[in-house]
């Protein structure tokens, strides 16, 4: 604590969070450890205590946007030599004591793997930097959650990734595989429908490779959905990222078994060359990603794909790109990340040469335009029908909330009646950029 006049306040934590959905959830549990030191979190830079930027280092630039921000942050610190300045994440395990080296303003440097300790560096003072892959379970040191009202969670059930694919820091940054025992699992979800959670999304770096020791032996993913989806009170669950080659025959009929496994899957491909793919290092065939669609397909018809592409990988030809925009069709996804590729250091892909820029920059203008397009049709197709949402906030408008379709669709209802944490039936009646509109279905 600390004291303003005869006020004593609590401390502020402001966190920046770059990148997926574990690193949300990341940030989420380091603020819940440091809440245990006194600290709240603030969305004003300025008025923070301690400033802790969660990175990511899949993206283009990623230390370079990090060392950017850092630099933004010398005049505060300037000011205030007393404010804490802390890097987590992949770019901080990657990195390390380059970091402190290279801005010395930064007080704290913790890996992924290790943030259970920031409690710990925090208060041990001076520069610290922890990017080890302890030995003990780093949910084991974490306090309980809290969920703060929200209807929805993250529940990180594997961390690590073992694939290798040849443009991608993961299995450095992360580690290898690695699964949380179910029963530690099942208790974390039962306590989060206890506080108010309908919907569950469980988070893995390679998340359908789960094989979590369970009380008669390792438990599959799709054995762990099915014990959750009975779990009373929880509606929804669904699950990300995952590699195509570990969905397996029980975790496709899930699809078709489960009411609440909800009708989204984000499934990367990369590309839709063969070529590529093994250049790469994907360990799987465009057909074989489009024979899989269609058994998912089969096991539910409503299912909305999304996917993960990288446009210009080295050597990329342009019949390799017209590969890929033949998948994109063939398959017609409700949505799609897409990059221009970008050389990861320690890859084995950053050892080769790249497409030119031009070329990729034309080549994934080409791709994006395809993948609206097909978004906005999904979008449009929803128009007029009658779907369930969970009000997950006030929206921006007088009498609006906004939650979730159960095909992940963010959805502004027009309902002054409404409560967060309400599943609501409503009809579609827009389809916007990014979103679609709905009234309440009554009766």
């Amino acid at each position: 604590m600390r004291k303003a006049g005869s006020m004593t306040e609590a401390k502020k934590l402001f966190i920046k969070t770059y990148g997926c959905q574990m690193n949300v959830y990341d940030s989420e549990r380091m603020a819940q450890a440091m809440g245990a030191e006194g600290y709240v979190l603030t969305e004003v830079q300025e008025d923070a205590d301690m400033v802790l930027l969660n990175t990511c280092h899949i993206r283009e630039k990623a230390s370079e946007k990090l060392y950017s921000d850092l630099g933004r942050l010398k005049p505060l610190k300037a000011a205030r030599p007393d404010l804490k300045v802390g890097v987590a994440g992949c770019v901080a395990q990657a990195e390390g004591d380059e970091i402190i080296r290279r801005m010395p303003l930064v007080d704290i440097v913790v890996g992924p793997q290790a943030y259970h300790r920031l409690p710990q560096l925090v208060r041990q003072g001076g520069s610290a930097v922890d990017t080890e892959f302890p030995a003990e379970d780093k949910f084991d040191h974490l306090p309980e959650r809290k969920t703060e009202g929200r209807p929805t969670a993250f529940l990180t059930v594997q961390e690590g990734c073992d694939k290798f694919c040849a443009f991608c820091v993961v299995p450095y940054t992360r580690g290898a595989e690695v699964s949380r025992p179910v029963e530690r699992l099942l208790k974390e979800a039962r306590d989060l429908v206890a506080k108010g959670v309908r919907d569950i999304s469980l988070l893995g770096q390679n998340v359908n490779a789960y094989h979590g020791q369970g009380p008669d032996g390792d438990w599959t993913l799709s054995r762990l959905l099915r014990e959750m989806a009975a779990i009373p009170g929880l509606d929804r669950l669904r699950y990300t990222t995952s590699h195509p080659n570990d969905m397996d025959d029980d975790l496709i009929a899930a699809h078709g078994d489960l009411p609440a496994l909800m009708p989204y899957l984000h499934l990367p491909v990369q590309s839709g060359s063969d070529r590529i793919l093994k250049a790469m290092n994907r360990k799987h065939t465009a057909e074989q990603y489009l024979r899989l669609i269609e058994r998912l397909r089969a096991a539910r018809p409503d299912l909305i794909f999304s996917s993960d592409f990288i446009v210009g990988f080295p050597g990329e030809s342009d019949a390799d790109h017209q590969a890929t925009l033949d998948l994109i069709r063939a398959v017609n996804f409700g949505s799609a990340y897409s990059f221009k590729y970008s050389a990861r250091p320690g890859t084995p892909a950053a050892e080769k040469a790249p497409v030119e820029d031009e070329v990729s920059d034309a080549r994934l203008q080409e791709l994006q335009a395809l993948i609206t397009a097909q978004q906005r049709a999904t979008q449009e197709a929803m128009v007029g029908r009658v779907v369930h949402v969970l009000y997950e906030k006030v929206g921006r408008k007088e009498g609006q909330m906004l939650g979730k379709s159960d095909h992940l669709h963010a959805v502004h209802v027009d309902d002054p009646t409404g409560r967060i944490g309400q599943m609501a039936r409503v009809k579609i009646t827009a389809s916007m950029t990014n979103s679609l509109s709905a009234v309440p279905v009554t009766g």
